[in-house]
């Protein structure tokens, strides 16, 4: 199974620091928040990780390569600046990443989540890893019971960015710019994706107070990220 780390976003609410840096190389307890996933992708078993550039996207190339110090071969899907959106972003890549099933994540989330390789059952279009709700996201995402997920139905949970897909959930997508969700709503409205609830670690670091929060955890000095 391949994995792709979504890395294409202009962090509009993370500047000024992203006017300079793209977010995924931004630090928090001493790492670039991209370094978590590929450790945890190798840690995983992954060993082919596909990332998505636009904002900035050359600083990336340099930065990580061709991946062989953190054991991984890497390639890289170039975007038109302003970039794809989630799922035009996706769609373009997937020449890179193949006919069978893979692993998205989110580049701007931490998670202690365990990525490994999973199986999608039956016809199933996609599994989400969902989370508790943050502060700043309260009203959640989807509803999950019996390992369904479902856009209705109470109580709710976060999508944490850390999905699996089938090539065909994107099947009669067209090249562009594209958000993610309203397939993934159609998705389950066909009663075609699975999903399950991580209770550990998580955070959207999608504003530098949220960057703050979790350089502070990983350093050791709060309890948990925000």
């Amino acid at each position: 199974m391949k994995a792709m780390i979504l890395a294409a976003g202009r962090g509009e609410r993370m500047r000024p620091l992203t006017d300079v840096t793209p977010k995924p190389l931004l630090e928090a307890g001493g790492k670039r928040l991209i370094e978590y996933h590929l450790e945890a992708l190798r840690a995983g078993g992954f060993t082919d990780v596909v990332i998505n550039t636009a904002h900035l996207g050359e600083q990336l190339i340099e930065a990580l390569g061709d991946g062989q110090r953190y054991g991984l071969r890497l390639r890289y899907s170039p975007e038109p600046e302003g970039a794809l959106e989630t799922g035009g972003g996706i769609h373009r890549a997937l020449p890179l990443l193949g006919d069978a099933p893979f692993l998205v994540v989110n580049g701007d989330v931490w998670c202690d989540y365990p990525l490994a390789p999973r199986a999608l059952v039956d016809d199933d279009l996609a599994h989400l890893v969902l989370v508790d709700n943050p502060a700043h996201h309260e009203h959640g995402d989807f509803h999950l019971a019996g390992g369904r997920v479902d856009q209705a139905g109470e109580p709710r949970l976060t999508f944490s960015g850390i999905g699996y897909y089938r090539p065909e959930l994107f099947a009669d997508c067209t090249p562009g710019r594209f958000p993610l969700a309203p397939l993934l709503r159609e998705a389950m409205d066909a009663g075609r994706v699975s999903g399950e609830h991580h209770g550990g670690h998580w955070s959207d670091v999608g504003t530098p107070e949220r960057l703050a929060a979790l350089d502070d955890f990983l350093n050791g000095q709060r309890d948990r990220p925000a």
